[in-house]
């Protein structure tokens, strides 16, 4: 944990600049996750989504949980589950078109922190994309035009709580996974751990930090930067001494984007350079996700690579 890369992105315009563009080149090659702090969106604001999502979750969520989980017996159980999450969620989308609206429960405030928090995610996810395209030298707007599509990209939000589980060895609170989109931008508990991302053949947590937003990298930002950047396998251990809060947005291609190695890479590494990474639509990809998401990736692109050629 000592090491992981908290970075401040206050300095990405100032005299560290090329510093900055570095800690971030760094973490993308080598972790695949880091950890902003002075990101700009402000303090009071992730203090007020933080606080009406735990409301949320004692006051409409907690309840149906506990009866679920009564029906999965874990006192009973002897060897580890290997098919369930210890989680509590629901989605929100933003792009490209919000169903903020639509979803039970929330109070009026609720939904209005909700909508300004994704407005600042979304600045905060597009200023990122830009940071990438110039360490992988593409030219300005590459990456937010290969997610475009033709509605412009997929942007939604997972909240999620990890409750206290009473055998927290015997389950997890999220399966081990790559994220299979684009750039991702999480808010997690400052006073729980539990996320952990695999470094080096061990699972390393990722530091708890007040109002830091963590980044981490999905798998169609690997099959543009042609594996020079990798998405992370990570998950969520259980934990008995709380209730974790993870609100975890995800700016993903559009539907319909076609995704493929961006050709300046390949010209670049070597004349002739086949890609690594096959192309396709990011739809079909999410179709085959949906079913092998606890899987390793890998045999994904291969089963993408195949479907192409049938």
């Amino acid at each position: 944990m000592e090491n992981f890369p908290v970075i401040n992105l206050a300095n990405i315009n100032g005299e560290e600049k090329k510093a900055t563009l570095g800690q971030i080149e760094d973490a993308c090659k080598n972790w695949g996750f880091f950890e902003l702090v002075n990101h700009g969106i402000p303090q009071q604001l992730l203090d007020r989504v933080e606080r009406l999502t735990k409301e949320h979750y004692r006051k409409c969520m907690e309840k149906r949980f506990n009866e679920a989980v009564r029906s999965k017996g874990l006192e009973c159980v002897q060897n580890e589950l290997k098919d369930i999450d210890w989680e509590s969620t629901f989605f929100l989308r933003h792009l490209p078109t919000s169903n903020n609206s639509e979803i039970p429960d929330l109070t009026q405030e609720y939904r209005e922190a909700m909508k300004e928090f994704a407005e600042k995610l979304e600045k905060l996810a597009e200023e990122l994309l830009e940071v990438l395209c110039e360490n992988l030298g593409l030219e300005k707007g590459y990456l937010k035009k290969a997610f475009y599509g033709s509605r412009g990209p997929n942007f939604g939000t997972k909240v999620a709580n990890y409750p206290a589980c009473p055998k927290p060895e015997m389950v997890k609170g999220l399966r081990a996974h790559t994220d299979a989109g684009g750039i991702i931008l999480l808010l997690q508990d400052d006073k729980v751990s539990g996320l952990q991302l695999l470094k080096d053949g061990q699972w390393v947590d990722v530091p708890p930090m007040r109002h830091s937003i963590v980044v981490n990298l999905g798998d169609q930002l690997e099959v543009i930067s042609n594996g020079k950047y990798k998405s992370v396998e990570h998950r969520v251990i259980a934990r008995s001494d709380g209730t974790r809060m993870s609100v975890a947005s995800f700016y993903n291609p559009g539907s319909d984007a076609l995704i493929y190695p961006a050709p300046p890479l390949l010209e670049r590494e070597a004349m002739g350079t086949d890609p690594l990474y096959p192309t396709f639509v990011f739809e079909d990809y999410m179709k085959l996700y949906a079913t092998v998401k606890f899987q390793p990736k890998e045999p994904r692109f291969q089963a993408i690579k195949a479907l192409n050629s049938s």
